[in-house]
């Protein structure tokens, strides 16, 4: 039997759960973000909490939570391409209130993505924007989200390019390494949909801790995918494989690949793509992994949810298909 855990207003564009599941904050056309709690920890129905105009002018194109480490707070990117992160407080016995902790705009590109990579200690966060650059932040004090430090920007090609036109990009899709910490290099995979071929296909960006910069150590496309749009990456959580498991959305569909752990003498990491993954009528606009990495949901432009698993034997197939209701 099916049961409604929220519902949400006309004009929502955007949502995310946050790390527990326990809380939802969804965007809006008119600017709105709202945050929905559930009443008790044992309830399944979620209602408004709080509810707070972000811009006055442009819609929100997308939320994201950041790591809970670092407080309860969100990341709203908004349709003129700014970028403001909210962060819930209570003082005394008022009420909760969120407060504008930080804002980033940009003179001349539109941001298309944003997501943050956590260790014990660090925040960081990547901004890809709508001429091709990206950015990666660093968080200076784990304590105050307004202290930001603009740590590194680069382009998302494998090779140095030395005359790399200005490009026009339509979506970017950022995916952290679930693991990065202290264990290992802080990691992550980056996608675009532009007229450029040399930055589309997705690459993965390590950061290399003896010289202090961000390199590309892979790229996940097939002699014959090179330069082919890219509308979504989704990068698995790693419970004891001897492998990365990234699932990259292209017009293809949905290739399913596998990244090793070990890099070879030039510092790259080996690829296999494993499979390739169609059924979706039309563009795949977003992909998410189970907390286990075992499944995979999608969905897209035909707006129905596909969940994905691999058997036994590696082969993937479509475990079930969430038919929007009528």
């Amino acid at each position: 039997m099916e049961k409604s855990l929220v519902t949400l207003e006309k004009g929502t564009t955007c949502s995310s759960w946050n790390y527990s599941g326990q809380r939802l904050a969804t965007g809006s056309l008119d600017g709105t973000l709202t945050i929905f709690d559930s009443p008790n920890p044992s309830s399944s129905s979620f209602s408004s909490s709080s509810k707070l105009k972000v811009h006055h002018a442009s819609g929100i194109v997308k939320v994201v939570w950041v790591p809970p480490q670092f407080g309860h707070a969100v990341a709203c990117v908004c349709a003129d391409g700014t970028l403001s992160l909210w962060e819930e407080t209570v003082e005394d016995a008022q009420p909760v209130q969120w407060k504008l902790c930080k804002s980033f705009k940009s003179d001349s590109a539109q941001m298309l993505d944003v997501e943050f990579g956590s260790s014990s200690s660090s925040l960081k966060m990547v901004t890809a924007y709508s001429d091709g650059s990206v950015k990666i932040y660093e968080l200076l004090d784990p304590l105050e989200l307004k202290n930001w430090q603009l740590q590194a920007e680069i382009q998302n090609v494998i090779d140095s390019v030395s005359t790399l036109g200005k490009a026009v990009c339509l979506q970017a899709s950022i995916s952290w390494n679930p693991r990065g910490g202290e264990s290992q290099e802080t990691s992550f995979v980056l996608g675009f949909n532009s007229d450029t071929q040399q930055l589309n296909s997705s690459k993965v960006w390590e950061f290399d801790q003896a010289h202090q910069r961000w390199l590309p150590v892979a790229e996940l496309a097939s002699p014959d995918e090179k330069g082919v749009q890219v509308y979504a990456v989704a990068w698995a959580p790693n419970i004891g494989r001897p492998y990365e498991v990234i699932a990259v959305a292209t017009h293809k569909g949905i290739s399913i690949w596998h990244l090793g752990l070990n890099p070879d003498s030039d510092g790259r990491l080996s690829t296999e793509k494993v499979a390739q993954l169609t059924g979706h009528k039309g563009e795949v606009w977003q992909l998410e992994w189970d907390m286990s990495g075992m499944t995979l949901a999608s969905t897209g432009s035909d707006g129905v949810v596909r969940l994905w698993q691999s058997n036994l034997n590696g082969v993937w197939h479509e475990e079930a298909t969430l038919e929007p209701a009528s």
